[in-house]
């Protein structure tokens, strides 16, 4: 008789920042986008828990392996005039994908707004990934089709910074 892998969520520890990191460069090379990864270890030890945290993650765990991550921080919504999380990356192995997983941790993270009387969970998803934007939508998301994210970064947040 074969048992049934058991799943499990924990928050996330400064002795997990390896783990972070590496969930966060299989994230980017899915997406096509590792040569913007730029991370170290010791950013995500500082930032994520420092002496002011700025972001919280979650491990997504396989009888105790490692398998996925989400990590999260509170925004603020002035029109609900409450906070809320965005989800700014969800990630699962591939080799454990189409278990619930991803479901499992969207469904924490809508139960930690509920605890937390926050108002909303938002994330955003590249425009080429049908799979995770149909998994969004059978888990109850609409898209923002008529919102275009705007971003400064790099030499321009310096520039913008200096005007």
């Amino acid at each position: 008789m074969t048992s049934m892998a058991t799943f499990s969520i924990r928050v996330a520890t400064i002795g997990d920042c390896e783990l972070i990191l590496q969930f966060i460069r299989d994230l980017a090379e899915y997406e096509k986008l590792s040569h913007e990864v730029v991370a170290t270890k010791e950013d995500l030890q500082s930032h994520l828990f420092g002496e002011n945290p700025v972001a919280e993650v979650l491990i997504g765990e396989e009888d105790a392996m490692p398998v996925g991550f989400a990590l999260f921080f509170r925004n603020f919504s002035t029109f609900l005039g409450r906070p809320g999380i965005y989800l700014e990356d969800l990630f699962v192995r591939p080799e454990f994908r189409g278990k619930g997983y991803g479901r499992a941790l969207l469904v924490r993270l809508a139960q930690i707004a509920v605890e937390r009387q926050y108002g909303r969970v938002e994330w955003a998803v590249l425009d080429w990934n049908q799979p995770a934007i149909d998994f969004y939508e059978s888990l109850g998301a609409r898209q923002l089709n008529e919102w275009i994210v705007n971003r400064v970064d790099g030499p321009k947040i310096e520039a913008l910074a200096s005007l």
